[in-house]
């Protein structure tokens, strides 16, 4: 009896060691099917990449691999997000530099042309650029009295100023009175609109037909426009040349000479008289 009951115990014992050892092997199995099925997932994706690469293609996830791996691990999705980000990083990285040449660029024009303005017998002989980035020749003012001022749109003195010049050019525009507005945001911020639709957009909402409306600039520092830097330099302000705040105004002549120049806190309407004359 004994000797059967051990017979039993060991077979109970055994057939505890093969349901161990058919289990260790099952998740063996199974462990290296799942390996197996990523590996090949992952192979069909590296071949589907590199296809897509060839024509140019977005480097993304094909939909019959991306419902097989939804469930599975997640480095197979990662794959093309890293290398769409490589390329992604590197074209901004080539736009950056592009952009950071073209700006030097555009320093390095800034910085000739700014000696020019030595040479310049009148505003006639610079070139700006309108609100949308063309080119305009103050050549086309020839024979009229132009009135030059750097606006801002959050200004405390915008709102009279927007009013006055608009006052000023229905009064004096049919008879030869020019206004040129150039948009500044070098005190205090006061100018974020951008160029373009933008300012369109303001100047109509504020109700303010004000004139010729250019790209936005600065008037001071290392990066004026050489027109401006010949403005100052023609016509000096009470504390030195340099642009004091929003609504400075430079009167110029027939002949293209700035003859005057007005503080910010000068009503626009205080000059008819001085525009009367030249007219």
């Amino acid at each position: 009896m004994e000797k059967l009951q051990k017979i039993g115990q060991f077979a109970v014992l055994k057939a505890d060691v093969l349901r161990i050892v058919i289990n260790q092997e099952r998740n063996i199995c199974t462990r290296y099917t799942r390996q197996y099925q990523q590996l090949n997932h992952q192979k069909q994706f590296q071949r589907y990449l590199s296809k897509n690469q060839v024509k140019g293609q977005p480097a993304t996830l094909p939909s019959h691999i991306l419902t097989r791996t939804a469930n599975r691990r997640v480095y197979l999705v990662l794959l093309p997000i890293s290398t769409v980000s490589c390329a992604t990083a590197a074209s901004q990285s080539a736009t950056l530099a592009k952009e950071t040449s073209s700006k030097g660029d555009k320093s390095d024009d800034l910085e000739n042309m700014s000696t020019d303005y030595k040479n310049a017998s009148s505003i006639y002989d610079f070139t700006v650029k309108d609100s949308f980035g063309n080119d305009v020749s103050l050549d086309k003012y020839k024979g009229n009295v132009v009135l030059i001022v750097n606006i801002a749109s959050q200004c405390g003195l915008t709102k009279n100023n927007y009013k006055k010049l608009t006052d000023l050019k229905e009064k004096y525009g049919e008879k030869g009175l020019k206004i040129l507005n150039f948009p500044c945001n070098q005190f205090g911020s006061q100018m974020p609109e951008g160029d373009g639709e933008a300012m369109v957009c303001h100047l109509r909402d504020a109700k303010a037909d004000i004139g010729d409306v250019f790209q936005k600039i600065d008037v001071n520092g290392a990066n004026a426009i050489p027109l401006y830097q010949y403005l100052k330099a023609k016509q000096t302000g009470t504390l030195g040349s340099g642009i004091k705040w929003n609504f400075t105004k430079f009167l110029v002549n027939k002949e293209g000479i700035p003859i005057n120049r007005y503080a910010p806190t000068t009503d626009p309407m205080d000059i008819s008289k001085d525009i009367e004359k030249l007219l």
